[in-house]
């Protein structure tokens, strides 16, 4: 889903590579990241997370954040 959007090989996307740098992402494309993300685990996570969600293990930290808070 995310490498899609960012139009990359899954394979190259390592857990600590930064998005912004090594990929390119911008802020549209954070906010597909994000959107995508809501849709598919039906949460909501609020914008001011994005600068949290550079890497792919931040994105993991933060939606698994508020995947358990919907859980509670």
């Amino acid at each position: 889903m995310i490498a899609e959007i960012i139009e990359a090989e899954p394979e190259e996307i390592t857990p600590d590579a930064d998005l912004v740098s090594e990929f390119g992402v911008d802020s549209m494309m954070a906010l597909e990241i994000l959107a995508s993300l809501e849709k598919k685990y039906k949460i909501i996570i609020p914008e001011e997370e994005l600068p949290n969600m550079t890497t792919m293990r931040k994105i993991l930290e933060v939606t698994k954040k508020y995947i358990e808070e919907k859980e509670e």
